[in-house]
């Protein structure tokens, strides 16, 4: 696992960051891991929201950026959801339970990224998608 302050690779803040740990990255697969608690913000009736799962994923593109822009000496840049693709949610993951999402990078076009991402509790599927993430240059 790296060790890697979430603070330090993402533009997000309390109470909206959507990620505990980065787990591995590289130029292509990111792997990040977020357990469910009842204060996040898409917590409800027992389980995590779509929005949640959502954002959980965008943030795994955020956390991958940040890290990239991190070990080249650069400030950490805005991303935006630039769009969602096939999202298929599976399941909501519960309290207590641990999201292992992993995003791979399909294509990369000036500021814009499009990864497939699957997220998992264990071995369960929770939900997949493909995602445009676009960069901010300010």
């Amino acid at each position: 696992m790296l060790y890697t302050p979430i603070e330090e690779i993402l533009p997000q803040r309390p109470p909206i960051v959507m990620i505990d740990r980065l787990v591995s990255c590289d130029k292509i697969v990111t792997e990040t891991e977020l357990t469910v608690r009842e204060d996040n913000l898409f917590f409800q009736d027992g389980f995590l929201r779509e929005p949640g799962i959502v954002e959980n994923i965008a943030q795994t593109c955020a956390a991958r950026m940040g890290y990239i822009n991190r070990i080249n000496g650069d400030d950490v840049k805005i991303g935006f959801i630039g769009g969602i693709k096939a999202l298929k949610i599976g399941q909501f993951p519960s309290l207590g339970e641990r999201l292992n999402t992993r995003i791979e990078v399909v294509g990369e076009i000036l500021d814009l990224t499009l990864v497939k991402a699957v997220v998992k509790c264990g071995d369960r599927h929770v939900a997949e998608c493909e995602m445009k993430i676009a960069i901010s240059n300010q």
